[in-house]
């Protein structure tokens, strides 16, 4: 499944390219008429609508998707209906798009989201052009190399992260310990096709950035 919120565009990739050609697609407010924008209509959609100007608003609503609209006073952003929605359906992956690159507070409330989706159980990570962030659980990942995205960073989503031990990449760590604020796995590289990262406790955040 693939949510869609209504984030600059410039930052969204090809949505028609191959790797997500399975998607199941979920609009999130003005993300529903990117979508039909680009040529895909999606199984259904979530918000107020309120971004949307004259011509986007009778696209959406004249599309015949399955709409579920909210009052703009409400308690969950378009995006966690959404993604509230999503989860519902058991999915073994999520993936978020044009959530990035515009208001500091909706992104950063996006990272957030994604400890809705770790503690189901459910893959969850969001895209743009320059940056993949995903939140791992206590566990061990091997990690394929991603020459669009060379560049990793692991930042705590949680009071401490702990055991974090990181392999085939330039700057390695044993068993470390990673509070929340701190920069210390910042800016690391891959140095192997696929790499290793496991930790004991928390929750960390994996972003795999291009420049």
């Amino acid at each position: 499944m693939a949510i869609v919120a209504g984030g600059p565009e410039t930052l969204i990739p090809n949505l028609n390219a191959h790797a997500y050609h399975d998607c199941s697609w979920i609009g999130a407010d003005r993300g529903t008429f990117i979508l039909l924008k680009t040529g895909i209509k999606p199984v259904c959609a979530f918000g107020d609508f309120d971004s949307l100007k004259g011509n986007e608003k009778s696209t959406v609503f004249e599309s015949g998707i399955r709409l579920q609209v909210f009052p703009p006073e409400k308690d969950k952003t378009d995006l966690e209906l959404a993604l509230d929605w999503a989860l519902s359906k058991g999915p073994e992956e999520l993936l978020i798009f044009g959530v990035t690159g515009g208001r500091l507070d909706h992104g950063l409330a996006a990272v957030q989201l994604l400890l809705k989706a770790v503690r189901k159980n459910v893959r969850c990570t969001i895209i743009d052009l320059k940056n993949w962030i995903t939140l791992l659980r206590p566990g061990t990942y091997h990690v394929k190399r991603d020459p669009d995205y060379p560049y990793l960073s692991f930042l705590a989503l949680s009071e401490k992260v702990r055991g974090i031990t990181l392999k085939g990449v330039k700057y390695p760590l044993s068993d470390a310990d990673l509070p929340i604020g701190s920069s210390l796995c910042i800016s690391n590289e891959a140095v192997r096709d696929v790499f290793t990262v496991s930790l004991s406790s928390g929750f960390l955040l994996m972003m795999r950035c291009s420049d």
